[in-house]
């Protein structure tokens, strides 16, 4: 079970984009409203709703707030008929891109999400254009002071994950996607409820993007993130760590 070691760099985000509180709020209250709709409204019983009030948790999202987003979707309001949508492209430097979202108007977030890709001098393809770049993946992650690296590394194992990378921070266990709920399950019963536990695309192979490039592809995956309806973005580049000094300064 060797570590995913570039799990960091694709998934890296601007410490800005953090900033963004309500932007944030919007993408967990969908995540959140849509959880509740599409399974039961106890989050005991619902993996994804207990995922997705964690997420709100850690947001500093008032209880109040969340309690309305749930009530909203278990209570099967029509207006909280958010659809589920994958959009692949390519971006600066040939870097591909999964971009998954919810939203109640395809044709609106298509229209978005294209003008983003040409701004920056990308494309937006077909669905499957980037996808076969990329593996569906079950990713866990726990804080580091849920256990030591060698307890999570055996439990995860005996659970039947595929890769454990632990450092100062985080654990971070991914798995195959058929195996994604037993594993989940085993490391709550032992470690608690996970901060993140989603399926997500991982790449196969990252290609090096740095100076000019690695500022045009952030600036664009900001774009993406910065739309209502965008959930996560995904890509298969890799940035060095001088360029994440630069880009983080």
């Amino acid at each position: 079970m060797a570590g995913h070691s570039q799990f960091k760099n694709i998934m890296y985000r601007k410490g800005a984009q953090d900033a963004k509180r309500a932007k944030v709020f919007t993408k967990i209250i969908r995540e959140l409203t849509v959880a509740a709709k599409t399974g039961l409204s106890d989050p005991n019983a619902n993996p994804r709703l207990r995922a997705a009030m964690i997420a709100a948790r850690e947001a500093n999202m008032p209880k109040d707030t969340m309690e309305r987003a749930i009530k909203r979707g278990a209570g099967g309001d029509d207006s909280a008929a958010y659809e589920e949508v994958r959009y692949e492209g390519y971006g600066p430097g040939g870097i591909a891109l999964i971009v998954e979202a919810l939203t109640d108007n395809r044709n609106r977030t298509a229209s978005e999400i294209r003008t983003c890709f040409a701004k920056a001098g990308g494309n937006l393809g077909e669905t499957n254009s980037v996808s076969f770049m990329f593996e569906r993946k079950g990713v866990i992650a726990y804080p580091a002071k849920a256990g030591s690296a060698d307890a999570m590394f055996e439990a995860a194992l005996e659970a039947g994950a595929d890769n454990v990378e632990s450092d100062a921070e985080a654990h971070q266990v991914t798995c195959a996607t058929e195996d994604f709920s037993t594993v989940r399950d085993a490391l709550e019963a032992k470690f608690g409820a996970a901060r993140e536990a989603k399926l997500q695309w991982l790449p196969l192979n990252t290609v090096p993007v740095d100076g000019d490039a690695a500022d045009s592809l952030l600036k664009l995956i900001d774009a993406l993130e910065d739309n209502d309806d965008v959930q996560v973005v995904f890509g298969n580049f890799e940035f060095s760590d001088e360029t994440l000094a630069k880009l983080s300064a």
